[in-house]
């Protein structure tokens, strides 16, 4: 059964905005999972905070599994704190989602999912991810199709793949989106708010390249792989990621998506209406057939 998930808001949005995207998605997105939680910087969660519990009342009630998305790269033993206490939550009905690795040995024992920042690139990590208690993993997002091909056979675990959305590519220590704006990451009044889909980086040559999220760094295009769809469905994977952004109608692009899932529009078809959607976005699909990232076919 295909299974289409709304991923983690990466982006630093109000928290009114950010409780209506989830308030939304519980009435209206035609998506079976939705995942919530800072995944980027630990200095947003608080934000949030006040309203996680009603959002994740408001996802259940409206019968999507919701899964507590941590950190992707865990510096400090306040951060650590976090990790552990969503650890040891004692709630069967919300699943912890580990970014970083040693996110996996405090969820050793429970079940738990694995994101796309953890590096999962053979049959070995899958075994021991798997053993540890992971149900789910979501591949990183420069696999090809032949790699995820090979790591669906016999895989331990559901296997899942960011379909839509800019791709997380890097995370670091320093704060880029701070520095560009002349401040330290200590104090950088939190300057992400304003750019609630990453900032465009450019090259030398004034082309657009990436997209700057606090200390990420993404595409700078969105990632189209409604064409490997049927192809994913084939090796046995059934779980298709939809990353949120503020710019585009995220209902609406679990519609299409869902469609197109389940055999009721042609993939091709799927593309035209995000292009029409999304106008003044790129899309790319480089990865999954063994190209460049930012290629597009």
């Amino acid at each position: 059964m295909t299974a289409l998930v709304m991923g983690p808001v990466l982006f630093h949005w109000t928290p009114e905005v950010w409780r209506d995207f989830y308030f939304r998605t519980a009435d209206e997105a035609d998506v079976d999972e939705v995942f919530v939680g800072e995944v980027v910087c630990s200095k947003r969660a608080p934000f949030y905070d006040q309203y996680l519990p009603e959002v994740i009342e408001r996802l259940q009630k409206a019968d999507k599994r919701v899964v507590l998305s941590t950190l992707a790269l865990i510096m400090n033993k306040r951060e650590m704190a976090s990790i552990r206490s969503a650890a040891a939550m004692d709630d069967s009905n919300i699943m912890i989602e580990a970014n970083d690795i040693s996110a996996t040995a405090l969820l050793a024992g429970r079940p738990h999912a694995v994101g796309p920042y953890v590096n999962v690139y053979n049959e070995g990590t899958l075994s021991y991810l798997a053993n540890n208690g992971a149900k789910t993993v979501c591949l990183p997002v420069e696999l090809s199709q032949q790699a995820l091909t090979i790591l669906a056979k016999d895989s331990p675990v559901q296997l899942e793949v960011l379909v839509f959305g800019r791709l997380p590519l890097a995370i670091s220590a320093r704060c880029y989106h701070a520095r560009s704006h002349s401040l330290h990451k200590d104090s950088c009044q939190f300057v992400c708010s304003q750019d609630p889909d990453g900032m465009a980086v450019e090259t030398l040559d004034g082309e657009p390249f990436l997209a700057v999220n606090g200390v990420q760094t993404l595409s700078h295009a969105y990632a189209d792989l409604s064409a490997s769809i049927p192809e994913l469905r084939a090796s046995g994977i059934h779980r298709f990621r939809l990353s949120p952004h503020a710019s585009i109608d995220m209902v609406a692009v679990a519609e299409i998506f869902r469609a197109g899932a389940d055999g009721l529009i042609e993939p091709a078809e799927v593309s035209t209406r995000l292009t029409a959607m999304a106008s003044d976005a790129t899309f790319c699909n480089g990865y999954i057939n063994g190209e460049i990232g930012v290629a597009y076919s």
